[in-house]
C-alpha cells in the first residue's frame, strides 16, 4: 500500500522560484492538499509546492489515489514504491518512455487519426456511437471554479509559446480565485478522474491508438456525467500534461531538476529550433484557445439561469442538440495536441521541421471554430431572451411600485428601481459640488426627476437654472424643499457610448446645479419604457413630481414651472388646479417673470400692445397705425414686439428692422421670445394634462387664440395697464386702428380702450379667422378640440411641416 503523506514529509530537491504563476497553477491542479497550505501556511505553500516535484513532472500523481486506479483497457496499472521511502509515486509513460518501447508510434499514431479523421465523415453515425455512452446520474457538478484554474494553466501556456517565438512574455499573477477554500473540496473530489484522463491521453498519444478511439475511451470514462462537466475534466486533464510540457520549458534553464527531466524529453533541442517550429507551435496555440472558446461557450449555457429560460426556447433547444457535437470534437481535439506534443518530445524538432502535420490542427481548428460561431449566435440568442424576459419582470415591478394603492414608508425603493439598484456605486453627481453621493441624500424629500434626451436646449436649461437657483436662496422657504434630478434617456442600442455621445453628456451634465445620474447606462432598458409609456415622455423634457414617499404627485410639472416657478411647489396636481383657479386673463399672466419693462408699464396704467409675426410690411403699417392712433387719441401708448414661435433667424431679421426704424420695443434676447412662447404653450398643456382644455374658460379661449394666430400671420394684444381688453389677427386688428375716424367718437362715452374692442368685435365677426394647432408627435396630442372661435370641435388633420429654419425655437410646440 502506498503511505499518504503530508505535504511537508518530501522533501524533493528543488529550485524553482516559488512566485511562479504557472507552478502553482499546476500545483493546485495536481495536488488539493497543496492549495490547503497556499490557503492556511504561507510557509507549508512552499512545502505544498516543493511536495509536487516543482509541478514539472508527469510521473507523480495526488498520493493515495493510485491504489485506487482500476484496471481498463488502455489504462496503466499503478507502481507503488516500497514502503518506507516517503517516496510514494505512480508511474505512467512519459513521452519519452513511450518512444522507446515503439519509435514508429508517433508517425503511426498520426496517419491513423488522419484516416480516421477522412473515414469517419459521417458526424451523424459516429455521435450516435458517443450518445450510447452518456449516463448522467444527475450529479451537479460546478465545473466553473475548475474552469477558471484551467484556463489561468493554458493562457500561460499558450502565451509561453508566443514567448519562445517572439521573445516576449507578460508575467501574470495566478489569479485569487484559484486560492479560494471551494477550488480546495472540488479538486479533492475530481482529482482521481482527472487523473484517469491524463492518463488516458498520455498513454494513447504514443500508443498509436486510433484518436476516434481514444475520444471514445474518455466519453465511457465521463459517462455518468453532464456535458459541460466532461468537457472541463477533460480540458483539465490536458491542461495538466500541456502545462508541465511548458512549465519544463520555462524553468529547466534554472533548475537542476527541471534540466534532466527537460533532457529526457529533447526540451533544449526543441527550444534551439523555436523559429522553425513557429507554424506548429501557432496551430497548437489556435486550436487550444478555439478550444476554450467551446468550452467556455458550454459551460454558460450550462449556467443560464432557469427561471427566465427554458430547454423549450428555440435558440436553447438548438444549442442543446449541437452541445454534444461540440463536446465530442473539442476532446478530439485534445488528443491531437496531445499527440503533437508527445511527437515533439519524443521525435525531437526534426519530427517537426520534416512533416506537414500541422493539417490536423488546422482542420479541427477551422471544425471547432464553425462549431463555436453556431452556439454562440444561439448563446446570444438566448442571452437577448433572457434580457428580455428581465426587462418584462423589471417593467412590471415598476408597474407595482408605482400602483397608487401601494403605500411605502420612504422613497428609496422607488428611486433605486429608477435609478440604481445596488449598494457599490454612488449614483448620483451633486451639481454644486461635483461630487459623487449615495441616493440617501434624496431619502424622505420632494424629488422632481427632470427626464430629458440629451438634445436639451440652452434657452430651457438656462430658465430652469434660474428659476432653481431664486429658489435656492432663500432655502427656508417652504417652496425650496425639494430637489431636483435629472434622469437622461439616451439610447441603449449604442453600448458602449460614442466619444460624441459621452462628451455630450458630461457637457451638458457639468452644467446643470441640481443632482444628475452619473452615468446614463444605469437607467435600463424597462426604467426607459416606463417613462415613456406611463410617463409619456417623448423628446421634450418632463418634470416627474415624487412626494417623500416615492408616490407621484404629478406627472409632468414642467408646465407648472414655466408658468409658476417656484411658487408651483410642492408641484401636485391639486397646486395645479388651486393656481389656476386663482388666474385671469390678464396681461401678466403672459409676461411674469419675463420682462420687468412690461410690468412697470402695467403698474404705470399705461396703453400697452403686444404684437408679433414675422411678416415686415405688416409690422411696419401696424406699428405705423397704432402710434398714429395714440398720438390723435392723446393717450400713453407703449409697444414690445415678441417675435414668433418658430423661424428664430426671420425674428432676428424683423427685429433688427424695428430697432433700426426705431417703430417700436423689441426684446433683443432670443431666450426671452423662446420663453414666452413656452410659457403660453404650457398653459395649453397644463389644461390638458388637467383635462379642462375644453372648459368654457375665456381664459383658456384666448390663449389657445393667442397660440392659433401665431400659425395664421400677425397678431397683436392690447390693454390697459393689466386688463387685457382685444387679442386680435392681423386681419382685424390693423383694420381696426385704422377705422379710428369711425369709432373715435365713442371714446368721450365708453373710454379708448372699449371704443376700440367693440369696433375690433364687429369686424372679427365678420372676418373670422381660421384657428389651427399643429402638435409634433413628439408630444401628447389631445383626443379631440375646440375651435375657440366658434366652439365647433376641430377636424384633425395630418401634417408634414418644413419651415427651412435649422435654428427654430427649441422645444416649440408648433
Amino acid at each position: 500500500m502506498a503511505q499518504k503523506t503530508s505535504p511537508g514529509a518530501l522533501q524533493a530537491p528543488m529550485n524553482a522560484p516559488l512566485n511562479n504563476p504557472a507552478a502553482a497553477a499546476q500545483a493546485l491542479l495536481h495536488n488539493p492538499g497543496a492549495a490547503h497550505a497556499f490557503l492556511n501556511n504561507p510557509g507549508a505553500a512552499t512545502q505544498a509546492l516543493l511536495t509536487t516535484a516543482g509541478a514539472t513532472q508527469p510521473l507523480l500523481s495526488n498520493p493515495g489515489v493510485g491504489q485506487q486506479i482500476t484496471s481498463h483497457p488502455g489504462a496503466i496499472q499503478p507502481h507503488i514504491s516500497t514502503p518506507g521511502t516517503n517516496q510514494p509515486f505512480i508511474s505512467k509513460p512519459s513521452a519519452a518512455q513511450a518512444l522507446m518501447k515503439s519509435p514508429s508510434a508517433s508517425h503511426a499514431l498520426i496517419r491513423s487519426d488522419r484516416g480516421s479523421m477522412l473515414s469517419m465523415s459521417d458526424d451523424n453515425v459516429m455521435m450516435k456511437q458517443i450518445m450510447t455512452t452518456h449516463a448522467p446520474d444527475g450529479r451537479e457538478v460546478d465545473v466553473r471554479p475548475l474552469l477558471y484554474l484551467v484556463e489561468d494553466i493554458l493562457n500561460r501556456a499558450t502565451q509561453h509559446v508566443d514567448f519562445l517565438v517572439k521573445g516576449t512574455l507578460a508575467q501574470i499573477e495566478l489569479e485569487e480565485k484559484a486560492q479560494q477554500a471551494n477550488y480546495i473540496a472540488m479538486l479533492e473530489a475530481l482529482t482521481y478522474i482527472i487523473d484517469r484522463i491524463a492518463c488516458e491521453l498520455s498513454y494513447k498519444a504514443m500508443g498509436g491508438s486510433d484518436a476516434h478511439a481514444t475520444t471514445t475511451a474518455i466519453f465511457n470514462l465521463l459517462s455518468s456525467y453532464a456535458w459541460d462537466a466532461k468537457l472541463v475534466l477533460s480540458l483539465s486533464a490536458f491542461a495538466l500534461n500541456y502545462g508541465e510540457f511548458w512549465l519544463l520549458a520555462q524553468i529547466y534553464s534554472t533548475n537542476q531538476l527541471a534540466k534532466s527531466m527537460a533532457i529526457l524529453k529533447q526540451l533544449p533541442s526543441i527550444l534551439e529550433h523555436t523559429a522553425p517550429l513557429k507554424p506548429r507551435f501557432d496551430a497548437l496555440n489556435n486550436l487550444i484557445r478555439t478550444m476554450m472558446d467551446v468550452t467556455r461557450c458550454v459551460v454558460e449555457f450550462k449556467e443560464l439561469p432557469s427561471m427566465y429560460i427554458s430547454q423549450e426556447v428555440p435558440a436553447l433547444a438548438t444549442a442543446m442538440t449541437h452541445i454534444p457535437t461540440a463536446v465530442y470534437w473539442t476532446i478530439r481535439s485534445m488528443v491531437a495536441c496531445a499527440t503533437q506534443i508527445s511527437s515533439l518530445t519524443s521525435m525531437g524538432h526534426e519530427f517537426a521541421i520534416s512533416t506537414s502535420e500541422s493539417w490536423e490542427l488546422s482542420s479541427l481548428a477551422h471544425k471547432l471554430k464553425n462549431i463555436y460561431e453556431h452556439l454562440k449566435q444561439q448563446l446570444s440568442l438566448c442571452y437577448k431572451y433572457i434580457d428580455e424576459r428581465k426587462d418584462v419582470e423589471t417593467y412590471q415591478m415598476l408597474l407595482n411600485l408605482f400602483d397608487p394603492s401601494v403605500m411605502h414608508i420612504d422613497n428609496m425603493r422607488i428611486l433605486k428601481a429608477l435609478i440604481y439598484a445596488r449598494d457599490d456605486k454612488l449614483p448620483l453627481l451633486d451639481g454644486s459640488t461635483k461630487r459623487h453621493v449615495s441616493l440617501d441624500v434624496l431619502r424622505r424629500k420632494n424629488v422632481l426627476l427632470l427626464i430629458s434626451s440629451l438634445d436639451f436646449s440652452s434657452d430651457e436649461l438656462a430658465i430652469l437654472e434660474q428659476i432653481y437657483n431664486e429658489s435656492r436662496v432663500h432655502a427656508t422657504r417652504l417652496e425650496s424643499q425639494y430637489e431636483v434630478v435629472w434622469i437622461p434617456v439616451v439610447d441603449h442600442s449604442v453600448v458602449p457610448l460614442t466619444g460624441e455621445i459621452q462628451t455630450k453628456f458630461e457637457n451638458l451634465r457639468s452644467t446643470m446645479p441640481w443632482y444628475s445620474v452619473q452615468d446614463p447606462k444605469f437607467i435600463e432598458k424597462p426604467v426607459i419604457r416606463f417613462i415613456k409609456e406611463v410617463w409619456h415622455f417623448r423628446n421634450k423634457p418632463i418634470l416627474v413630481v415624487l412626494d417623500p414617499q416615492g408616490k407621484v404627485v404629478c406627472p409632468n410639472a414642467i408646465h407648472m414651472m414655466w408658468i409658476w416657478g417656484s411658487n408651483a411647489f410642492p408641484f401636485t396636481s391639486l397646486r395645479e388646479e388651486a393656481l389656476w383657479r386663482e388666474e385671469t386673463w390678464r396681461l401678466e399672466l403672459l409676461v411674469d417673470g419675463i420682462d420687468p419693462i412690461i410690468l412697470n408699464w402695467i403698474k404705470e396704467d399705461k396703453y400697452i400692445f403686444l404684437f408679433g409675426g414675422d411678416d415686415v410690411e405688416w409690422v411696419r403699417k401696424f406699428a405705423t397705425a397704432a402710434r398714429s392712433v395714440a398720438t390723435a387719441a392723446r393717450i400713453p401708448l407703449e409697444m414690445v414686439y415678441v417675435g414668433k414661435s418658430s423661424k428664430r433667424e426671420q425674428v432676428r431679421k424683423v427685429t433688427a428692422i424695428i430697432n433700426a426704424e426705431k417703430l417700436s420695443y423689441a426684446w433683443q434676447d432670443q431666450a426671452m421670445v423662446w420663453f414666452f412662447w413656452t410659457r403660453l404653450e404650457s398653459m395649453l398643456f397644463s389644461k390638458i394634462q388637467l383635462g379642462r382644455a375644453d372648459d368654457h374658460d375665456p381664459m383658456m379661449q384666448q390663449i389657445k387664440k393667442l397660440l392659433s394666430y401665431d400659425r395664421e400671420g400677425g397678431w397683436a394684444v392690447f390693454s390697459r395697464g393689466s386688463n387685457t381688453m382685444v387679442n386680435g389677427h392681423s386681419s382685424t386688428v390693423l383694420p381696426a386702428l385704422g377705422g379710428y375716424d369711425e369709432w373715435k367718437v365713442k371714446v368721450p362715452e365708453i373710454g379708448f380702450e372699449s371704443a376700440f374692442k367693440e369696433y375690433h368685435d364687429r369686424l372679427h365677426d365678420v372676418a373670422h379667422p381660421c384657428c389651427r394647432f399643429e402638435f409634433p408627435t413628439t408630444t401628447r396630442i389631445p383626443e379631440n378640440m375646440r375651435c375657440p372661435e366658434c366652439r365647433r370641435f376641430m377636424e384633425k388633420y395630418t401634417t408634414f411641416l418644413c419651415c427651412h429654419d435649422e435654428q427654430g425655437i427649441p422645444g416649440s410646440l408648433f
